[in-house]
């Protein structure tokens, strides 16, 4: 572990060592010429700012005047007859004055009309200035090299949007509050005298500056590389320190895991003799678990066996019955129709007159023994006088259905559910022997948390709606399944229900007439 430590300060040291030679170098690099200009498609950064973009329509003069921009041909092509052919740079225009002139060309190209730009930068035209130093950077710095015409142009644009620097530097001054990268990129467009002598001097200027801040930058990587070496000697020999700590503890921690080892193999031996026991016992418990299940498999088999033979007894038991009623019902059928031919045939024997009808039965009456509850007299007894009901009842194979919670909440609302029950069926009970009609008490089913076990009273027929279905519903069902024609009355108070037995044929009374009656009674 200290052999680590060791090894670790070297690498540091080591690293520590190559960052400061490569910082002297990169220094020694920036002190150095630029090279020559980049490549087709390098992105420039312009260095016109967006508020001094030219605008020449809008220059105005020292004083103030209106400038009045004088013929771009003329102008251009009297500069280009005027200028002298002379100074040309020894070397690549440097990078920071290339930068500046490429930045003041794309300012200045929105402003020129198509058919006086080169042909290589028309498809520039309609680009942001940004965008064109980004993108057409190399065809505007060869443009201005190779097309006196169109440098001229952009040294007019100049002359518009930097009229006092223009001036100053065609009368062979440099202003001393100007930035030497624009002075130079002034003289490079304006090809003014001693226009080379002010790039060069710009350019060296810009990479002395760089190499100065270059020198500045190492200097301060090379003091934080010492600082970072002094902690990182600091902190390997502290970490050395701690190692040796933890090899010590670890070296006492080792020897009690080898005690507690030796303790664990005892166990473990013990506790495999014990595991080999109980799979002894599992494996023999398996066998017997296995004769019982194929025991009860066996059993299982035969019981499905008979089971089939059951079904199979039971639906030949129900094709028997079918067939027997089927035979029955041919019987019924054929002794009918023998009847019938009989009936037919004593007719014509006996040459029976045909019934003649006369008008007066063909008037709208109740024949006496065919009257329904509808056909009951309304007039001379009251909608609660038991003699109505009395009258319902006598008509033959009359059906009386009764609404039971409706008859017992009216009659009796404050005994529990179950007695009002009990007191009900016992009156109908009552009455359905004296009239000997068919009696039905519905009573609504739906909030019964448990089956009702009661025994009906002779002669009711009791019935509860299912969960889902109200007593109201189970009523109106048991209405629609009479046959029609058949007297049926409904006992309830509440009027959904009359409406609705009423439209099935059926004849609707009160509650209180049912209650009054049992009373009597």
């Amino acid at each position: 572990m200290v052999s680590r430590g060791a090894t670790a300060l070297g690498r540091a040291t080591a690293q520590i060592m190559i960052g400061a030679e490569d910082a002297m170098d990169a220094a020694s690099q920036a002190a150095e010429p630029q090279g020559p200009l980049p490549a087709a498609g390098e992105p420039v950064a312009s260095a016109t700012s967006a508020d001094g973009a030219v605008d020449p329509a809008a220059a105005v003069g020292p004083a103030g005047e209106q400038v009045v921009e004088p013929s771009a041909e003329a102008s251009v092509q009297s500069s280009v007859e005027d200028e002298q052919p002379a100074e040309q740079l020894d070397r690549p225009l440097p990078e920071g004055v290339r930068r500046r002139v490429v930045g003041l060309a794309a300012d200045a190209l929105g402003g020129l009309p198509p058919a006086d730009l080169p042909p290589s930068l028309r498809p520039y035209a309609k680009f942001t200035p940004a965008r064109r130093a980004k993108y057409a950077g190399t065809a505007l710095a060869a443009a201005l090299e190779a097309e006196p015409v169109f440098r001229l142009r952009i040294a007019d644009r100049l002359r518009l949007g930097q009229p006092d620097l223009v001036k100053a530097l065609e009368a062979g001054q440099v202003p001393g509050a100007a930035e030497p990268l624009d002075v130079a990129a002034a003289a490079y467009l304006l090809r003014s005298r001693g226009w080379t002598r002010l790039v060069a001097e710009a350019g060296e200027q810009v990479e002395r500056a760089g190499a100065e801040d270059a020198a500045a930058e190492a200097a301060r990587l090379v003091e934080k590389l010492q600082e970072e070496l002094t902690a990182t000697r600091t902190a390997a020999r502290a970490d050395l320190d701690r190692q040796r700590a933890e090899a010590e503890g670890t070296r006492k921690e080792l020897e009690t895991l080898r005690k507690k080892l030796r303790g664990l193999e005892s166990d473990t031996r013990r506790a495999q003799a014990e595991t080999r026991k109980v799979q002894a016992e599992l494996t023999s418990a398996a066998a017997a678990a296995a004769v019982e299940r194929g025991a009860a498999e066996s059993e299982n088999r035969r019981l499905k066996h008979r089971v089939a033979e059951l079904e199979t007894a039971l639906e030949a038991g129900r094709r028997s019955a079918r067939e027997g009623r089927s035979v029955e019902d041919m019987r019924l059928r054929l002794l009918l129709d023998t009847v019938l031919q009989s009936a037919q045939g004593l007719q014509r024997e006996l040459a029976l007159p045909v019934t003649q009808l006369h008008p007066a039965d063909l008037v709208d009456a109740v024949v006496p023994g065919s009257a329904s509850p509808h056909d009951v007299a309304r007039r001379g007894l009251a909608e609660d006088d038991p003699a109505l009901l009395d009258q319902l009842l006598a008509i033959p194979q009359v059906h009386l259905v009764v609404d039971g919670y409706n008859v017992t909440k009216t009659g009796y609302p404050t005994l529990p559910l179950e007695q009002q029950r009990l007191r009900l069926l016992g009156g109908l009970a009552m009455l359905a022997q004296r009239t000997q009609a068919e009696v039905t008490c519905v009573f609504d089913g739906q909030d019964l948390d448990v089956p009702v076990i009661m025994a009906p009273p002779r002669g009711v027929r009791v019935r509860f709606s299912r969960t889902g279905q109200t007593a109201d519903e189970l009523i109106r069902q048991l209405v629609r399944a009479e046959p029609q024609g058949r007297p049926v009355v409904v006992v309830s108070a509440d009027r959904e229900v009359a409406d609705g037995v009423r439209k099935a044929g059926a004849r609707p009374v009160a509650s209180v007439l049912l209650l009054n009656r049992l009373a009597r009674s």
